[in-house]
Parts: structure tokens; sequence; C-alpha cells
């Protein structure tokens, strides 16, 4: 036999919508610093010539003048793109002679763009992301 729901405790006020009883899920406990740095993490994400420049890093190292070629921009606007980016962790540079080659820190950076772009390719309302015709990738820079 089914018994009806405690009413609201002071702690607990019947405007809520829903008693703590009703829950599913327990506690989750959400480390803030994780959260700061994952805001900081989407905001340096949230410029399109920076996602831009990271989509065309998913597929290799990138010289800083291979970048100012394919991007159509001056070589101080994706420098500092890029400083903005190191800082965050998001690409990593390495030197050869004159060159810095730069390309994502890893695997996770990659997973970010890649859905990011995908997601933002769904027709509104869609649940599944788009497929690549055969021969074709399914998302272009």
């Amino acid at each position: 036999m089914s018994h009806p729901p405690p009413p609201p405790t002071a702690d607990e006020p019947e405007s809520a919508g829903c008693a703590v009883h009703e829950h599913r899920g327990g506690a989750v406990a959400i480390d803030p610093a994780a959260c700061e740095r994952a805001a900081a993490i989407f905001r340096a994400l949230g410029d399109p010539q920076r996602l831009r420049m990271l989509a065309m890093l998913r597929d290799s190292e990138r010289c800083v003048s291979e970048l100012c070629h394919a991007l159509h921009d001056n070589m101080p606007a994706i420098s500092q793109r890029l400083r903005l980016l190191k800082a965050e962790r998001i690409v990593r540079s390495r030197r050869d002679g004159k060159h810095i080659y730069y390309a994502l820190a890893d695997d996770h950076i990659a997973r970010l763009v890649t859905v990011g772009l995908l997601h933002a390719l769904e027709p509104a309302g869609a649940g599944r992301p788009p497929t690549a015709v055969e021969g074709q990738p399914a998302i272009t820079v």
C-alpha cells in the first residue's frame, strides 16, 4: 500500500515544485575550481576565429604562417589567439628552427572542438549528428 508523501518542511517550500524525497539522484560533488577552469576553456573556445584555428589543428600541427595563410589573417592576430589558447592549455607548441608549430594539447580538446562543431551543424531538434558523405568530411572549416 502506497502512502502519500509527507508535507513539505520549512526547508522544503511547497512552491519549489518537488520535495527532496522525490529526487532520483544523490548529491553531486562539483569542484568549484574545476568549474572555473572549464569555464575559462569554454570562453577561449567561444571565439569563431579561434575555433576555426582549432578545427585546423585537429588534423595536424601547423606553423603560424600556415595558419595565417589558411585563415586569411595577419600574423599578430594569429599569434595573439595562439598565446591565449596556449595560456589556457588548449594548444601546445614546439620549435623547429625558425618555425613554431602548434597542435591541440590533447584528445580532450579535440573531442570538445569536434562535438561542438557537430552540434552546431545539427538541425534544430535533431538527435543525431550529421554524417559525412562518402569521401567528404562531415565538418568543414
